[in-house]
């Protein structure tokens, strides 16, 4: 996992605690923005692992092409 993405996720379940502390402490309406933006890094940090795990499925396509071998048959 690279460092941003453990940031993202790091954030996400940060803002996740802060939520309900907040849900808590004065109710769903204050906690409300903390965990829609949970919720947004949670997504952000989900598009950038497919979009890696894409990349890296293209990466071993290529090279797994490019290592077969002409039959001379």
């Amino acid at each position: 996992m690279k460092l941003t993405s453990t940031i993202l996720l790091s954030l996400a379940a940060a803002m996740v605690v802060i939520g309900a502390h907040l849900t808590m402490k004065t109710g769903i309406v204050a906690s409300y923005p903390f965990f829609m933006f949970a919720v947004m890094l949670l997504f952000w940090h989900m598009y950038r692992r497919n979009k890696d795990e894409q990349a890296e499925k293209k990466k071993e396509q290529k090279g797994n092409k490019s290592k077969k071998r002409k039959s001379n048959g």
